[in-house]
């Protein structure tokens, strides 16, 4: 059997890939046959992404892949863990100045991603534009590969010993949701904001980023339908690697903090609605509740079918805010996820180079709930760019 850190090859379900991606748009075009040739050379850097699923007695485990990983020229999906994909659990894409990268979200999540797509463009850009960057800071061919980044994670630590955390907010069952009639072409939406205009926002009203939009959009989902009486809850995506000071390690260790907003709490004054959420989220982003989660994790409890809802609105932060020499070419950063039923709406939100860029992902094609988010940053004096939207075309599995 794995180890309990290992990935967990099987949760996937027709309905839900489980799979994630990171958008990049750069200055100029994309040279496919550049890019092919840095994808090629980062697999002995980060040989733990170029792999295929096989059994091992009764277990699907990762072993490496030989094959080359694909690189397309079209945003039309393929399915990972197929002939078209060469049996790879990740592949890249590119179209006109954008490109990106999808991979199996059982392997790893967008802080172990980031990485490798940094040091691919590290890679990429300076055979593209003939430059000479300085490598600090990227994870290139013929470095190491430390046991910190492969490695058991928590090897360190006792989680034997470890007890039940003094405080766990108990789920709501019959909250809000945000279905809009029987279209299920799901679809998103990119939104650009000012660095320095949201962080200047959080501190006069006792935000973080991840707690302002998740204001925001409760805000906006009760704009939406303001007669239902239920509680809005909001997810919020929790690094149980972070949250115990263990960054290197690619793979992922994702929990929750759960943000509720019931009729009653007044959305008009933003201050007081950020510091409640604000305190709602620093009660169970705490390392006890991690370390709890990962001796979970190790016990082989069950952890929560995709098919089930659990929140309103889910958020994701990811707090990278920079490809270092690499910026000036790359113009916009945005991390997408297959959307499952865990919930109706999925926000992945990202810093680079000065701006906050939010991916709005959503079950249908309707714009009426995102304009009514819209209408929330307009209140609040937020200034935006529409980037564009589209269809969420997303590799299978």
């Amino acid at each position: 059997m794995p180890e309990f850190y290992e990935p967990h090859l099987d949760f996937s379900v027709p309905e839900h890939q489980n799979v994630m991606g990171v958008i990049l748009s750069l200055n100029d075009p994309v040279d496919g046959d550049i890019l092919r040739w840095a994808v090629e050379e980062m697999r002995v850097r980060i040989p733990y992404f170029y792999v295929k699923a096989a059994y091992r007695g009764d277990d699907l485990v990762t072993v490496p892949n030989d094959l080359c990983m694909t690189v397309r020229n079209t945003w039309e999906p393929i399915c990972l863990h197929s002939e078209v994909s060469n049996y790879h659990l990740a592949a890249w894409k590119y179209e006109g100045r954008r490109l990106a990268f999808e991979i199996h979200h059982a392997l790893t999540d967008a802080s172990g991603v980031l990485p490798y797509v940094k040091s691919t463009m590290f890679l990429y850009l300076s055979k593209a534009t003939g430059q000479t960057f300085d490598p600090a800071g990227f994870r290139l061919p013929g470095d190491m590969i430390p046991e910190s980044e492969t490695g058991n994670p928590f090897s360190e630590l006792d989680i034997g010993s470890v007890e039940a955390p003094l405080y766990k907010k108990k789920p709501i069952p019959d909250f809000f949701r945000l279905s809009d009639g029987v279209d299920s072409r799901k679809t998103v939406f990119y939104v650009k904001l000012s660095e320095r205009q949201v962080m200047q926002y959080c501190r006069e009203y006792d935000g973080s980023p991840n707690v302002l939009i998740s204001v925001l959009l409760a805000k906006a989902a009760r704009r939406w339908n303001p007669e239902s009486e239920k509680t809005i809850t909001v997810s919020v995506c929790i690094d149980h690697k972070a949250m115990l000071g263990i960054r290197p390690n690619y793979r992922m260790f994702v929990g929750e903090a759960l943000l509720d907003f019931p009729k009653a709490r007044d959305m008009k004054d933003i201050a007081k609605a950020c510091t409640i959420a604000r305190g709602q989220l620093m009660l169970q982003a705490q390392p006890e509740n991690s370390l709890w989660e990962i001796k979970k994790m190790k016990q082989m409890l069950a952890s929560p079918s995709p098919d089930i809802a659990q929140a309103s609105i889910c958020i994701s932060y990811v707090n990278s805010k920079t490809f270092g020499p690499l910026d000036p070419y790359i113009e916009e950063q945005y991390i997408v996820t297959s959307l499952s039923k865990i919930t109706d709406i999925l926000c992945e939100i990202s810093c680079f180079n000065h701006s906050f860029f939010l991916a709005f992902m959503q079950p249908y094609t309707s714009d009426r709930y995102f304009r009514c988010f819209l209408d929330a940053l307009d209140l609040a004096g937020i200034s935006y760019e529409i980037s564009g939207s589209e269809p969420l075309r997303m590799c299978g599995i």
